[in-house]
Order: structure tokens, then C-alpha cells, then sequence
């Protein structure tokens, strides 16, 4: 029997192994494309639908050990320009996720967990922080019915990162 099944074993066919040889090609387009839409969000538009075969090509995930606001989906209309003019750096489109962010921030930097923009020292300020905190607890009971459930989810989580957060802080 021993011959009876090697004889199956040879007549089946071998697995054909496609390579893929272009998809470094695809990740340079992309990475192109990305860098387009980061300077000009007008070009972007057209290089991502010639990037658009590349549907099979997964990105890499976000660090798990990020905070919960970071994993918030980035607004799908494009950031606004400055309605000043001046040439500055585009503004995100205002949303629920983006004021939420924007918090959480301020709330982590009171907290001495990441350097001031204005003069890059940490500094614990507890009682801002817990200011900012009792800003978002109250955006919770104000907001509580009329949220979506990933902005929920991003609230709660935001908030239970933070409450740990200051209870470890010393200050």
C-alpha cells in the first residue's frame, strides 16, 4: 500500500508559488502618494486611484501601546487651510474625535507625560489636568445618547487612560 500512495503523491501537482515582483513598486507609489497628499491634497485624489490595484496590500497596524485617541479614523473630508492665509500648516476638519484629541492632549501634557510645544520642558500641573479631565467627564453626561459608538468608545477610553494616568502622577 505504501507504493499505492506514493504514486498519489507524485502525480498530484505541486503547489504553484506566485511571487508578487512589483510590490515594491506599489509600496513606493504609495509611500508617493502619501507624500503628495501631506503637501497638496489636490494630486492626492489622482495618485490613489492609480494606486488603487494595490487593494491587496495590507499596511501595517498602529502600535497597540498608543493612547486610545490616536486610534481615532482620520476625518474623511480634507483638513481645512488656514483661514488666515498666512500659509501655515492645514487645520484638521472639526469633529467630535478632533476635540476629544485635543484634550486628551492637553490633559497628558498637564500631566508631565509629554514635553510643553513652547519650551519642550515637562511640567506636572494636577489641577489643570483634573480640570481637563472634569471637561471631558462633563462632555460625557452632556453628550450621553448622541454619540456614535466608536466616539463613545474613544471618550471612555480616553478618560480611563487619563484617570490612571494622574493616579500614578506625582506632583
Amino acid at each position: 500500500m505504501s507504493n499505492a500512495n506514493e504514486e498519489q503523491e507524485s502525480t498530484e501537482p505541486s503547489p504553484k508559488i506566485i511571487v508578487d515582483s512589483d510590490w515594491k513598486e506599489q509600496v513606493a507609489k504609495e509611500k508617493q502618494a502619501a507624500a503628495s497628499a501631506a503637501t497638496d491634497t489636490a494630486p492626492a485624489d489622482d495618485e490613489q486611484t492609480e494606486a488603487a490595484p494595490t487593494a491587496g496590500v495590507s499596511k501595517p497596524e498602529s502600535d497597540a501601546a498608543e493612547s486610545p485617541v490616536a486610534e481615532a479614523p482620520s476625518p474623511e473630508t480634507p483638513p481645512t487651510e488656514s483661514p488666515t492665509g498666512d500659509g501655515g500648516p492645514p487645520l484638521p476638519t472639526p469633529s467630535f474625535e478632533v476635540l476629544v484629541s485635543m484634550l486628551f492632549t492637553q490633559a497628558i501634557s498637564a500631566l508631565g507625560q509629554m514635553p510643553s510645544p513652547v519650551d519642550g520642558e515637562t511640567k506636572v500641573d494636577k489641577r489643570m489636568a483634573k480640570h481637563t479631565i472634569d471637561m471631558l467627564d462633563m462632555l460625557t453626561a452632556k453628550t450621553e445618547g448622541n454619540l456614535t459608538e466608536h466616539e463613545s468608545k474613544m471618550l471612555s477610553e480616553a478618560l480611563h487612560a487619563l484617570r490612571m494616568t494622574y493616579v500614578s502622577v506625582r506632583g
